[in-house]
């Protein structure tokens, strides 16, 4: 994967190709504005997944008990690693 930081004002003057780009060669381009990086365009496939999409893809599986106990704990034990993400504009 590809990532490349542009100003958000080279975003938009090649908005197309920013998406052409991400979309066809998997590119990640990292929107900064002040020095800072405030937005991303990146591929769908390499997007994170909330938690309803993985809810609903955990509604299809069928474990057995001890495969369903052992989910579990490992996921408690991955949720101790979630870091919130602080919300800028609030």
């Amino acid at each position: 994967m590809k990532v490349e930081h542009i100003s958000v004002t080279e975003a938009a003057r090649n908005f197309a190709d920013c998406i052409n780009r991400a979309r066809y060669q998997g590119t990640t381009f990292v929107l900064h504005k002040g020095g800072k990086s405030v937005a991303r365009i990146m591929p769908d496939e390499l997007k994170p997944s909330t938690g309803r999409v993985i809810s609903e893809a955990l509604a299809k599986v069928r474990l057995t008990p001890e495969e369903s106990a052992a989910w579990s704990r490992d996921l408690k034990s991955s949720r101790k690693n979630l870091v919130r993400q602080r919300d800028k504009w609030a």
